[in-house]
């Protein structure tokens, strides 16, 4: 028998290791030791299983390798001729299995492999579809299973997974408050509720998913669109257009959301995300399977860019395909937030197609300085920046949504040092050709 430096916390005994459940949800308190019993797991199966394949799967490729690769090392030490390959962060047991950590910002990485096991660390940080889209098939072949662990952040994905984990057969989830656990001491706690806002003790100590997440963009403007009412059944009015906006990219990074405007009211009825290689051709392609009739399609400065795989602007490719984009002015990234917090005020959205849009959209924060003890100018650029940006470019475009006779920008971030949040005014000179 083989003694590793690892011991189990009961709530790891009862809630991970000794549990038969396929799929697993843990929400857990901060310093619960989620991370540790979960590379321990798997490492644990992983030994017992010849020829088998495991992952572990955090936010990104630069957290994985400073919080988990170290530690999985520490536990697997002890092990008779086990192997470690620093650039693949890969360990390979002398039964011929392996355990290998990704990052969830290189999802690529992940497609067409065979799994017996997974765990995700920190998964309200993940793209929603990472999961449906990616490891599930890859569980297939093994009936592998999977293990969800975190700290909330807000109404996510990782949430929805929690509480339909509650009801599910063959799932077991949890929440482990630190009453539960009674790992951190009441010293402990009383000297972090001085330093710590009464929404960040919440979250980070007894896993409140509806407290704001610290730096939240758009978090107070989507909490008062929850609280009004204006996320759930937005149906599709077919007597209106639909618009879409685009940020452009290739797979998870290309985000369109779609739009209709009436009676002051912007609604967001659907939100699609790429996958795999998916660029221009197939998100294409994609809007003429939706039962939609389109106005205008709304893209970011950059389709005027060259594609160096075609030698052609993204706009080029579109018009060839029988599509016209029109092209949102280029603004700073704080006047494009900054019309997009308006815009939110009066924006509804389609709780059931845009659920990944409200993922992101609640996720997308600030960036935190700890050497200047401040968040940074600008939001941190990540998987939620797509959802972002997309909807910052509607919101900006969103007076040339009228079912009308198309309309222009005027000095929207021209180089007249004009107001960039002017109303659009109509113009004969058609829209930024």
């Amino acid at each position: 028998m083989i003694k590793i430096p690892y011991h189990a916390r009961p709530w790891a005994l009862e809630h991970l290791h000794d549990r038969t459940e396929r799929w697993i949800v843990l929400v857990i308190h901060r310093r619960g030791g989620k991370t540790t019993a979960v590379l321990n797991h798997l490492q644990r199966d992983a030994t017992r299983i010849p020829f088998s394949h495991f992952a572990f799967i955090a936010p990104t490729y630069k957290q994985v390798k400073r919080v988990a690769w170290d530690m999985a090392k520490f536990y697997a030490r002890k092990i008779p001729d086990v192997e470690f390959n620093e650039v693949d962060l890969k360990i390979r047991y002398p039964n011929g299995s392996t355990l290998t950590l990704y990052g969830a910002d290189n999802p690529d990485a992940l497609r067409g492999i065979g799994l017996w096991g997974v765990a995700f660390d920190e998964y309200s940080q993940q793209p929603s579809n990472i999961f449906s889209e990616i490891i599930r098939p890859a569980l297939a072949d093994h009936q592998g299973y999977a293990i969800w662990i975190g700290t909330p952040k807000g109404r996510n994905e990782f949430c929805k997974l929690y509480e339909e984990g509650l009801a599910k057969e063959n799932w077991h989830s949890v929440k482990l408050t630190v009453d539960d656990t009674k790992l951190i001491s009441e010293t402990e706690l009383e000297d972090a509720a001085r330093n710590m806002s009464k929404d960040e003790y919440q979250q980070e100590w007894y896993c409140n998913f509806d407290a704001a997440i610290k730096g939240a963009v758009f978090a107070s403007e989507i909490s008062a669109m929850r609280e009004d009412g204006r996320v759930g059944i937005i149906p599709y009015d077919k007597a209106l257009r639909v618009y879409t906006a685009w940020d452009r990219g290739v797979g998870e990074n290309l985000v369109v959301t779609f739009y209709q405007r009436a009676f002051g009211q912007l609604k967001m009825i659907d939100c699609w995300q790429g996958s795999g290689n998916d660029g221009l051709p197939e998100a294409l392609k994609m809007l003429q399977t939706k039962p939609y009739i389109y106005g205008k399609h709304f893209g970011p400065h950059d389709i005027e860019g060259t594609d160096s795989s075609t030698g052609k602007t993204w706009r080029e490719t579109a018009e060839e395909l029988g599509f016209i984009f029109n092209v949102v002015p280029k603004l700073g990234i704080e006047d494009r937030i900054r019309i997009a917090q308006i815009a939110l005020s009066h924006t509804w959205v389609n709780k059931e197609k845009c659920a990944n849009w409200l993922d992101a959209g609640s996720q997308y924060h600030y960036e935190w300085d700890d050497r200047m003890g401040m968040f940074k100018e600008k939001p941190a650029h990540d998987w939620t920046s797509h959802f972002a940006d997309s909807f910052c470019y509607a919101a900006v475009s969103e007076e040339l949504m009228d079912n009308e006779e198309e309309k222009s920008f005027r000095n929207i971030g021209g180089s007249d040092g004009g107001d960039p949040y002017e109303k659009f005014q109509p113009s004969s000179g058609g829209f930024l050709n």
